[in-house]
């Protein structure tokens, strides 16, 4: 297959339970949500930083695998702009600044270097994540043990905003010919897949832990051909065949969901939509969460289904998924 990127498509699933998966600042760090579907939402940005924060403690000392979207601080403790960072690695032209760093090949960014701004689309570009059900937040009230200023005699009030269940897909695709612009090699797309699986079961902040991966679709075309919106097509029911996707769940049975016992998941419109696209499709990998219950999953010879909790040396089949993607090293 060699190191040349062709268009992939890809869905992401994962679950949080007791966390806020992306609070709204604008109101009050409450979970993002749409407020007319009731569903819970997750911004491109919050899941390019697990990405990047993953790929930054798991790669970030190796060359060309930096992070550039990161906080840089200098001794006394403030941040560094964008400028003082390109200047501290020597950079000078574009060029150099995507050889360097990893999430410029992947996500592009503006930079400013000798006095010229610099925009590069990059290759991997993400929808917002929305969960596949209804999700009511709730806020927690509580107090600490501890005073704030000094003469109080007791703790002060605290509260945050936690949903109690969301199961989350967000689409994306990698696309070729941005991968070409930016030098995003087919070892930087297999670093990417490994980033958002053990970057979201990484993710241990009051506010996130709780987040585990449990599923990740990665189709792999031969041209230029890709579906499109496969997460809208994803059908989530309970154990007894009610449907509790978002929009067909009138009476917002998915706000009682608490775990993965309760539901299991059909892809059966999935790959009927895949199935007109089988003679553009060189590859397709469903890496799945040993606990979560998936239906509708057709046995073609191009699917290859792995089952595991965290993307490692695990077996045979995650060898040759590293093997395929690069990064067999890792």
């Amino acid at each position: 297959m060699g190191s040349e990127v062709n268009r992939t498509e890809f869905v992401f699933v994962y679950d949080v339970r007791d966390a806020n998966p992306n609070g709204d600042p604008a109101e009050g760090n409450r979970p993002r949500m749409d407020d007319y579907t009731e569903q819970n939402i997750v911004s491109d940005v919050r899941i390019k930083r697990t990405a990047r924060d993953y790929v930054n403690r798991a790669y970030g000392d190796k060359e060309g695998l930096r992070v550039f979207v990161k906080e840089y601080r200098k001794d006394n403790g403030n941040l560094k702009t964008k400028e003082e960072v390109l200047k501290e690695f020597g950079i000078k032209t574009k060029d150099e600044a995507l050889k360097k760093f990893w999430d410029l090949r992947a996500f592009g960014a503006t930079l400013a270097i000798s006095n010229n701004t610099i925009t590069q689309t990059g290759p991997v570009q993400l929808r917002f994540g929305r969960s596949l059900h209804k999700v009511e937040p709730e806020l927690v009230q509580g107090t600490t043990v501890m005073p704030s200023k000094e003469g109080k005699g007791q703790g002060t009030m605290t509260e945050y905003w936690k949903v109690p269940y969301s199961l989350i897909a967000t689409y994306g695709v990698v696309n070729n010919y941005a991968a070409k612009e930016t030098g995003l090699s087919r070892k930087d797309v297999g670093i990417l897949w490994e980033a958002l699986w053990n970057g979201t079961a990484d993710l241990n902040t009051r506010s996130k832990v709780g987040h585990t991966p449990r599923l990740l679709l990665i189709v792999e075309y031969k041209d230029d051909y890709h579906t499109g919106n496969l997460d809208y097509l994803i059908r989530m029911y309970k154990n007894d065949g009610t449907e509790i996707t978002a929009r067909y769940d009138e009476q917002g049975l998915g706000k009682a969901v608490r775990g993965l016992d309760e539901y299991y998941l059909d892809l059966t419109e999935v790959f009927k939509e895949l199935e007109h696209a089988k003679d553009h499709i060189q590859k397709i990998w469903l890496i799945k969460h040993p606990e979560l219950k998936v239906e509708g999953v057709p046995k073609w010879d191009e699917i290859t289904v792995i089952e595991t909790k965290y993307i490692k040396w695990d077996d045979d089949q995650m060898r040759k998924f590293r093997n395929a993607w690069g990064t067999k090293e890792g």
